[in-house]
């Protein structure tokens, strides 16, 4: 699975992590969304599921500011054409926003989609890039392993529960 990021160059470069990863070549970056690529979109109505491997070989972030995401992610026009997939709750582990759930910089999103499409060792060499990012890896562990291991939508709010029960 290749990973690609459509940077909107709202945030700090210093601090952005998907430029990071672009940097090391890890990611790449792309000016267009394509109708056969998987795009992370917090809105979409299906979850991300390892069964979503065989329908993509692309899945793409969108690198936004989280204070202009609700506008970016309703705003059609920029995913209107990928296969929007939203990830499971997540812990974030970057400084910003540790432990905070679904605050996700785009490195962690990333990270987390290649875990749940079967991709773990992409996923933590995208995260060994970054001082906390096996915390990352580490936060989100069971987690991560049961959204990979789940098979239908319908799972997904079941995992939620057990480990977020207030989230009901």
């Amino acid at each position: 699975m290749k990973p690609l990021v459509y940077m909107m160059r709202q945030d700090d470069p210093f601090k952005c992590t998907a430029a990071k990863l672009v940097k090391f070549r890890l990611v790449e970056p792309v000016r267009t969304i394509r109708s056969n690529w998987i795009v992370l979109n917090p809105y979409a109505s299906d979850f991300l599921l390892k069964s979503d491997a065989t329908v993509a070989d692309y899945i793409c972030a969108i690198d936004c500011s989280w204070e202009k995401a609700d506008g970016e992610f309703k705003h059609q026009r920029i995913i209107a054409g990928g296969i929007g997939r939203k990830l499971p709750p997540l812990l974030a582990a970057n400084p910003i926003n540790y432990s905070k759930l679904g605050k996700l910089s785009s490195a962690e999103a990333l990270a987390g989609a290649l875990y749940i499409l079967g991709q773990k060792d992409q996923a933590a060499e995208l995260m060994d890039k970054f001082k906390w990012g096996h915390t990352f890896l580490e936060l989100n562990a069971n987690l991560l392993e049961d959204y990979a291991q789940a098979q239908k939508q319908q799972e997904i709010p079941e995992i939620v529960v057990q480990y977020f029960p207030n989230l009901s």
